[in-house]
């Protein structure tokens, strides 16, 4: 949090340090979009996500909640940094048609999970779960607040040798990146740990995607390696009833 406090003046500098996840959003965007628009019959042109509702955890100033409410979507964004919150405000405060849809708060997930229980078409969770404390927890909180069918966004880095030498040596100690302590390596998660984790939680695993970014261009891209960063889509699973209670005889008994 203090990392993020001290840099939460400069989340809409483009050429700053957080340019990297401007241009995920190249990516990040129409992943999100497309997989909702899998669950919408009939969607209005130009604003294809309207009537959905959807939580940002973690938004930072908002960069991915800003592109999610100009696609229609109703989205609350949260961060613990208060200061965070001040800049997307400041920022959502430049366009009237997303005061309309943008709504910030300066809290936490498990603060808000009673009162948000089954809320949400979608929970984004993006470059978020590698700074969590207690992954358990943060995914069970996620199953909680989001609608039955809905979906779990998150992009994330994989905890490989190489997401060391690249995502810390290099990124934040060579070439600086990335500010120097954003990232600790043992928080990182592998796709199968994550996986593991989102099924044993009622979350069912749709997609993982390897994500490649290039410093040079500064552009991110596809890939079939997830051995740097990845995004995955979970959906929560309709409640069913449990095998044991199928009915064997009238109704009584069940």
């Amino acid at each position: 949090m203090k990392t993020f406090l001290a840099l939460a003046h400069r989340w809409w500098d483009e050429q700053g340090v957080y340019a990297p996840l401007h241009s995920m959003n190249d990516l990040r965007v129409p992943f999100i979009r497309d997989n909702l628009l899998k669950t919408i019959a009939n969607h209005q042109p130009g604003k294809p996500l309207s009537g959905m509702k959807i939580l940002d955890v973690g938004c930072g100033g908002g960069l991915l909640t800003e592109p999610l409410g100009r696609l229609g979507a109703s989205v609350i964004g949260i961060d613990p940094v208060a200061e965070n919150i001040k800049t997307a405000q400041r920022h959502k405060s430049f366009d009237p048609v997303l005061d309309q849809r943008v709504e910030y708060r300066v809290c936490s997930l498990e603060e808000i999970v009673e009162e948000t229980a089954e809320t949400f078409d979608a929970v984004i969770a993006s470059e978020v779960v590698e700074h969590v404390i207690d992954l358990e927890t943060f995914i069970q909180c996620c199953y909680q607040v989001l609608k039955p069918g809905g979906s779990l966004f998150i992009t994330t880095i994989n905890k490989t040798q190489l997401s060391y030498a690249l995502g810390i040596v290099f990124s934040e100690q060579i070439a600086g990146i990335v500010p120097k302590g954003t990232h600790t390596w043992e928080k990182f998660v592998s796709p199968e740990k994550l996986e593991s984790i989102l099924e044993s939680n009622g979350l069912s695993v749709q997609t993982v995607a390897g994500m490649i970014y290039n410093p040079f261009s500064g552009c991110w891209h596809w890939s079939g390696n997830t051995s740097l960063n990845y995004a995955a889509h979970a959906v929560k699973q309709e409640h069913t009833v449990p095998a044991e209670l199928v009915l064997k005889g009238d109704t009584e008994e069940l």
